[in-house]
């Protein structure tokens, strides 16, 4: 039996980079995914029809903004209404603003805020009363090692990413007794299509900061997802796991 056979996944900003690898990886241990986009309908398509025809089971794309609070509802329930149930949701979706704070703009914070935290607190508050009734759940958020550590230029990251350690930790501790967990994880510095436009300079830099010396892969972050969406961690609840190579050690 695979881990997450009967199980429905909920995954947000799933059409590339490290979303993209968390649907794949759903989706080959047997759950019925659905995973939200932004704008191109064409790229998110294209990663359900794999997924689903890599592993014989149903894969759907919705197109949902996460920062969106009426649309955060609305994906819900959609979602209910195709599947029945929502057994598993990794609060993916996030976007970079990158700039030092003298010249970051108010409209560059509250994207960046908007987008990356509020996005959870959206979706966790509108999945919450289907998993409550359902007296399970698994909730997985998705920060970084940067909410722990920082980083200049990233004050608005940092922020949104830091928000999510305590964000976590209070939702694991209001729904515990219902047998729903929230975690979070924070991976390091991830091989994606923004590692890969940094010059040669950067990433040595980054290279020569962690201990394992070289990226993480985005297959490797899906990895402890599906740890954490599966009932291998059914005792584990408010945690942050990290995925970076011992970076933050």
């Amino acid at each position: 039996m695979k881990l997450l056979e009967n199980k429905v996944v909920l995954i947000t900003g799933g059409s590339r980079g490290i979303g993209s690898a968390i649907v794949h990886k759903m989706a080959s241990n047997g759950a019925t995914v659905a995973f939200t986009y932004h704008s191109s309908a064409e790229k998110a398509n294209a990663v359900a029809a794999a997924a689903a025809a890599e592993n014989g089971v149903t894969v759907k794309a919705y197109q949902s903004d996460a920062s969106s609070f009426q649309q955060s509802a609305e994906l819900i329930k959609n979602v209910l209404a195709d599947f029945g149930r929502i057994d598993v949701l990794i609060n993916n979706a996030g976007i970079t603003r990158d700039t030092l704070m003298l010249r970051m703009s108010e409209d560059q914070w509250d994207q960046v805020i908007e987008t990356n935290l509020k996005s959870v607190f959206n979706l966790t508050k509108h999945v919450l009363r289907p998993m409550l009734k359902q007296r399970s759940g698994s909730i997985i958020n998705m920060s970084s090692v940067v909410g722990d550590f920082g980083n200049a230029g990233q004050a608005n990251y940092a922020a949104s990413k830091a928000g999510i350690f305590g964000f976590t930790k209070s939702i694991a501790k209001e729904v515990g007794s219902r047998s729903i967990r929230c975690n979070a994880l924070a991976p390091g510095f991830i091989e994606t299509d923004m590692t890969q436009e940094l010059d040669e300079k950067t990433k040595a830099a980054f290279l020569a900061s962690i201990p394992l010396k070289r990226l993480g892969k985005a297959e490797e972050v899906a990895d402890a997802c599906l740890f954490l969406a599966s009932d291998l961690s059914t005792y584990i609840s408010g945690q942050t796991i990290s995925v970076c190579g011992a970076l933050n050690c």
